[in-house]
């Protein structure tokens, strides 16, 4: 546990890193008159992870967290069967987006996640199902105005309906 703990901590700080100098591609700083500029979010939410890794990777060395304390292995039987489950619908909603658009395959997974795996009653998983994906599409496309993905055609009326109450 403790080894798997220091080497994700090292991945993620990597990917931190990289992620981090990507955005310097755009403006980072705030820009006079127009805000944030398109590199702000994703430098600062970057630096705030490796920050976040630096310190796991701190207490994973000084054996402070709890899985740095155990011999455990990483992925026992019960925990490969959850990465299975969880990995294979991760997979298969992004393999849906391009097919039926970002907000059904959100719809989707959350069915699937919270209603089968998590065996959470009919009205938790409705409302989550619907409401997350609702708001998504309000959040990004109506306040922040990046449009996600709609997938193929047929799902075009579902939109329709969405665009117009915000446009």
């Amino acid at each position: 546990m403790r080894r798997a703990e220091i080497t994700t901590a090292g991945v993620l700080a990597l990917l931190s890193i990289y992620m981090m100098w990507k955005s310097t591609e755009l403006q980072i700083g705030y820009i006079r008159g127009s805000g944030p500029g398109g590199g702000f979010w994703p430098f600062w939410l970057s630096a705030i992870m490796l920050l976040c890794t630096v310190l796991i990777a701190i207490n994973g060395v000084r054996r402070k967290s709890p899985p740095s304390q155990t011999d455990e292995p990483f992925l026992d039987g019960f925990a490969l069967k959850n990465l299975v489950f969880v990995g294979g619908a991760l997979v298969a909603f992004l393999l849906l987006i391009s097919v039926v658009g970002m907000h059904i395959a959100i719809f989707l997974f959350l069915i699937y996640y919270v209603g089968f795996l998590g065996r959470h009653s009919f009205v938790v998983t409705a409302s989550l199902a619907i409401g997350v994906p609702i708001a998504f599409f309000f959040f990004f496309d109506g306040l922040m105005r990046i449009p996600m993905p709609t997938g193929m055609a047929f799902t075009n009326p579902l939109y329709d309906v969405l665009y117009g109450l915000i446009y």
